[in-house]
């Protein structure tokens, strides 16, 4: 989504210079324009002619740089830009932009700026903890610079602290989050379920499914992007929570259930996209009945139906959608749960169709609501996420 976007690296002094080369590559190859400011230290570190190449721009170097492509570097970048990724950032930058100081190329754009600035601050953990760098920081976050907290581990100077600058793809993936998508979201409050639920039939056995999580996930990663405020309540998944979630761990059905009423009465939007168990075993754990000691004589009680509790208490403006997944009448089925549990849009998709389902990265999906259905064609779980999204923008 970073297709045209026009993206500045600040690089000043420091080791982590090294990994902004790669960070620029990246930014290319997703379709971003890149344009390179370095201070003078940071030359001393890694040669501005690697950034010309990655660009394909003149790195500026210089406040007054005549051979530079722009006549006035500065403002041109500083104005015309849609963000300002200064990585690293090293305490001498964040202290000098803290304080208005633009005494050369780097600092002149950062004041003339218009677009958002990020900071990625990296440096000696002692540095980074002081109390003249962490007053820096929050003057600069009062200003709006998003500060992205450097990472963990072993540094230049043989020490392991804080202080590292995050890798390329964390940096890649913060400003995709930043500037990736329209905001249109922004000021809603959306509550997303995931992954499957897990009835315990004693300390070593469950009943559950095959959801992996995959859908719910991008359906959290795709509304936060978007600028919404996610809560995701999330069962067993096959894959890492999204970023910029917030996120309520559960087990059981009755444990989703208990995490979405409380959660539900706030929210704007509700998307049920977790694989919750129908029923949970009513025996006493060990109960045996053959030879076997893996066979027991289990009895079953239906969980609670969340999304027809969440359809019976839906406040007034709320957008309620569910999934259907089924072997056969898709659409048949689809529609008498759409009515049946009072929901605003219902996402069916078959099981039996190939590049569908559970633990694949595609999905083909019939969105229905009331009035309207509409057949996905083959995408992939991200971009059909999107398109609920934007489907539930439309009630």
């Amino acid at each position: 989504m970073l297709k045209g976007k026009k993206i500045v690296l600040g690089i000043s002094g420091g080791i982590a210079a090294y990994k902004t080369a790669s960070l620029a590559s990246a930014l290319k190859q997703q379709g971003a324009d890149v344009y390179v400011i370095m201070t003078e230290c940071a030359c001393h570190f890694i040669d501005p002619v690697v950034f010309d190449a990655l660009t394909g721009h003149r790195t500026v170097t210089d406040l007054f740089d005549r051979k530079n492509e722009f006549p006035i570097a500065h403002i041109t970048l500083g104005q015309k830009t849609d963000l300002i990724l200064a990585a690293p950032a090293s305490a001498d930058l964040i202290g000098k932009a803290a304080n208005g100081i633009a005494d050369d190329a780097l600092t002149s754009t950062l004041v003339a700026a218009s677009c958002p600035i990020m900071i990625a601050p990296a440096m000696n953990t002692v540095m980074y903890e002081s109390g003249p760098v962490q007053d820096n920081l929050k003057k600069l976050a009062g200003y709006g610079y998003h500060i992205i907290d450097p990472a963990f581990g072993h540094l230049a100077c043989g020490i392991t602290g804080k202080g590292k600058m995050p890798e390329p793809e964390v940096l890649l993936m913060e400003i995709d989050h930043l500037i990736g998508y329209e905001k249109d979201l922004t000021g809603k409050k959306i509550l997303v379920t995931a992954g499957a639920t897990a009835e315990a039939i004693d300390p070593v056995r469950f009943i559950s499914n095959y959801s992996t999580g995959k859908m719910g996930c991008a359906l959290a990663k795709a509304a936060s992007d978007r600028g919404a405020d996610v809560t995701l309540v999330a069962g067993r998944m096959c894959v890492p929570v999204p970023d910029f979630v917030r996120t309520v761990s559960v087990l059981s059905a009755e444990e989703m259930a208990l995490a979405v009423k409380k959660c539900s009465p706030e929210m704007d939007m509700i998307i049920m996209a977790a694989a919750v168990a129908d029923y949970t075993p009513e025996t006493t754990a060990g109960e045996k009945i053959k030879k076997s000691e893996a066979e027991f004589s289990l009895k079953l009680k239906r969980t609670e139906d969340i999304l027809s509790w969440l359809g019976t208490h839906k406040k007034e403006g709320q957008i309620l959608c569910g999934f259907a997944m089924e072997t056969k009448d898709l659409l048949e089925n689809a529609r008498i749960k759409l009515k049946m549990k009072k929901a605003d849009m219902i996402v069916a998709n078959n099981l039996r169709e190939k590049g569908a389902g559970f633990g694949t990265d595609t999905n083909i999906v019939t969105i229905l609501t009331k009035d309207s259905e509409e057949k996905l064609p083959l995408l992939s779980k991200e971009e059909t996420a999107h398109c609920i999204l934007n489907g539930m923008l439309k009630k």
